[in-house]
């Protein structure tokens, strides 16, 4: 049996974007993939993020806001930033990992009444699903041309 693919999503504050990928790729991606986030800050998880999970009946079950040093020195084939502060100071990993970019503004920065943070954070979430179906296909397509060679 292969070895689950890796991934590490990365954000500022491991509060919501990161931890939403991680929540969303965990579940669509299967025990194909051991999916990891961290923060370059960590500030805990934004409450939003785990309520607009549970209704999107996506499990929140270990979502915790990890800070990047916890992962340093750590192989991943996948690393991928989701703000553009962390694209700028994401370290290199060992192996050689892709990096990949996906610019997501941060719905715990957007202020005001619940019901439009709430609608901040389902668009998020809308966003990194369409992100998440992209990268399973590609995934697919890279696991069919290693296991022809």
């Amino acid at each position: 049996m292969a070895s689950p693919i890796r991934v590490l999503f990365v954000c500022t504050g491991n509060s919501a974007r990161s931890l939403l990928a991680e929540a969303v790729l965990r579940q669509r991606g299967g025990p194909g993939f051991e999916v990891h986030s961290a923060g370059t800050s960590p500030r805990g998880v934004n409450p939003l993020t785990v309520r607009v999970l549970e209704d999107a009946g996506i499990a929140t079950v270990d979502l915790a806001s990890k800070g990047l040093d916890s992962y340093l020195g750590e192989p991943f084939d996948h690393v991928i930033t989701v703000c553009d502060d962390a694209r700028q100071v994401c370290p290199v990993f060992p192996g050689g990992a892709p990096t990949r970019h996906w610019s997501l503004v941060d719905p715990a920065a957007v202020e005001g009444p619940e019901e439009g943070r709430l609608a901040a954070f389902r668009e998020t979430l809308e966003l990194i699903e369409t992100h998440i179906a992209g990268f399973l296909v590609e995934a697919a397509a890279a696991n069919v041309r290693s296991a022809s060679s």
